[in-house]
This record gives structure tokens, C-alpha cells and sequence, in this order.
């Protein structure tokens, strides 16, 4: 029997819009593509990143709160530049500090999402990771016109939001995938435990972001936890 033949996937286009470039001159992202993940619930392996992480964030801050760390004030200034409270609504990396800090520490999720997790802590970056299976197009970060959708949940059920005009979001050809630049990812695109292929979004603001490095020990883990997988490292943009 001859099995249909699989067209080959084309490769994931991310673009920044001339509006979040004037916004944000110092902005800056790595991508890292990933194909062939094995992906399931969280291990004793990528649980002891995150208390790895916890205490490598601990030593940066020595003692200040996240949101004094140079890099995080200037996504603070981000924020405060399209119009978002950062103090509310805090960009991913300095909300996922402020629970590592605490006493119950960080969340495990699935193992995929520990790893980039641990990374953002580590690193104080915000780090996403999306399904590039769930992807439909490119990705895009734009500044929203307000009738875009963004489809999350509430109580079980899907609940279609729309982002506020003028504000910074991460979008595919079917809607807004994550809202605020990085403050709160879509149900519909995020890592499951059934994901294989992944798009990890490092993002930095201005010159302490230093993603090179997070970016490297993130490939590094990806192929640690997935042997085998093919994980390609784009230089920033």
C-alpha cells in the first residue's frame, strides 16, 4: 500500500510590526523551532530546573523585588507605552519571578513548558512557547485595532475577548494568540502533553536582555528531555 505523501511544512514566518518597532526601538526576540518534542507531565528532571531556577533568580535580584531589575523596568516602560498598567498586569517574566519567590513556588505544567519556564526564571525574560501545529499562518506581533479575537476560557467554556486598540499582541491568521505582548497566552496554540513541534519565543527589551545565552541553554535542554529532536536556534531580531 502507498501512503499519501505529507507536503512538507513551510517554515513559520514571525514578523514585528513598523508600529511596536517605533513603540519599542530596543526591542529584541529569538526563535527557537523544535520538531520531534516528546512532551508529558512534569518530571522530578524538569521540576529541579525550576527550584534551580528559583535560586539562580534569587541570587541576580539579591534582594530587590523583580520589577527593580533593570530589564524588567524596561518592559515596564513597554507596557506603559501602549497603555497597560504594568503593575497589573505584569509582563510573563516578572509575574512568573514574583512566584518563584513566594513560598509555594512555581507551577509544574508539562515538561515542555517547565523547561521554558525554568529559562524565563533563570534568565528573567519572558519566554512562550507555542504548538507550531496549532499555528495557522505566521505569527505577528502587531498593535491591535480592537476587533481582533482572542479566545480563552472562563468555567470551562470558550469565551471570545477582544484586545484594546492600540495594544501589543502576538497574532496568527486565525486571531490573537497571546494578549499584551506576553502577558497572557491563548488556550487554543499553547503546549500540550500530545505537542511535538514547538515555536519558543525568547524576548528581551533593550541591553540587559542577553538572550543569546538563555536561548543557547534552552536548545540545550530541549535536547536533553526530546533525544533526537531536530531544534534550530535563529539569531535575534
Amino acid at each position: 500500500m502507498t501512503l499519501p505523501q505529507v507536503p512538507p511544512r513551510a517554515p513559520l514566518t514571525l514578523t514585528v510590526s513598523d508600529e511596536v518597532r517605533a513603540l519599542a526601538p530596543g526591542f529584541t526576540h529569538v526563535a527557537i523551532e523544535a520538531h520531534g518534542l516528546v512532551n508529558g507531565p512534569s518530571t522530578d528532571g524538569s521540576s529541579a530546573l525550576l527550584d534551580e531556577a528559583a535560586r539562580r533568580l534569587a541570587v541576580r535580584l539579591d534582594g530587590r523585588a523583580p520589577h527593580e531589575d533593570p530589564h524588567m523596568a524596561a518592559w515596564r516602560g513597554a507596557y506603559t507605552a501602549f497603555g497597560a498598567k504594568p503593575s497589573r498586569t505584569r509582563n510573563s517574566a516578572e509575574a512568573l519571578a514574583k512566584r518563584a519567590l513566594t513560598d509555594g513556588g512555581l507551577p509544574r505544567i508539562n515538561t515542555l513548558v517547565d523547561l521554558y519556564n525554568a529559562i524565563s526564571v533563570a534568565h528573567l525574560i519572558p519566554v512562550g512557547g507555542e504548538d507550531l501545529d496549532l499555528i495557522k499562518g505566521g505569527m505577528r506581533l502587531v498593535r491591535a485595532t480592537g476587533t481582533e479575537e482572542f479566545v480563552t476560557a472562563a468555567a470551562g467554556e470558550p469565551v471570545v475577548e477582544h484586545p484594546e486598540a492600540g495594544e501589543v499582541v502576538w497574532c496568527d491568521d486565525e486571531g490573537v494568540t497571546c494578549r499584551r505582548w506576553n502577558w497572557r497566552q491563548g488556550p487554543r496554540t499553547r503546549l500540550t502533553e500530545e505537542s511535538v513541534n514547538a515555536i519558543f519565543l525568547l524576548e528581551g527589551m533593550g541591553p540587559d536582555a542577553r538572550l543569546e545565552a538563555a536561548g543557547a541553554e534552552l536548545a540545550e535542554l530541549l535536547e536533553k528531555f526530546s533525544p533526537g529532536a531536530r531544534v534550530t536556534v535563529h539569531a535575534p531580531r
